[in-house]
């Protein structure tokens, strides 16, 4: 049961990111749930190769490259999901930061 509240939960924070940023479109909850069930997907299979091949950069930038590749992960959940528009590199970015933000802040809901 918790699983399917913080599912929901995240598909509210996907929602919400996107109306509070204008570079970002989701045309609805059933879309922004998708985007949410891609992201999981992603951050459990594709975000751990990109983290393994990148490691001296990111030990360089004092692991600040990690910031890069969520918005890498954003911009390729956006390539997979029609009804989900991000305009660019920053967008991701930001869009990144604010799930973040908001995911957090709902983990204590669920």
């Amino acid at each position: 049961m918790n699983l399917i509240v913080r599912f929901l939960l995240n598909g509210l924070a996907v929602l919400i990111t996107a109306y509070l940023l204008p570079g970002v479109s989701v045309t609805g909850y059933i879309t922004s749930l998708i985007v949410a069930l891609v992201l999981a997907l992603a951050n459990t299979f594709v975000k751990p190769l990109l983290i393994l091949f990148t490691i001296p950069i990111t030990i360089i930038t004092l692991g600040l490259f990690l910031l890069v590749i969520n918005a890498l992960i954003i911009m390729l959940t956006d390539y997979f999901v029609s009804g989900f528009v991000v305009d660019g590199f920053w967008w991701a970015l930001a869009f990144s930061l604010i799930l973040a933000v908001l995911n957090s802040l709902f983990a204590d809901l669920a």
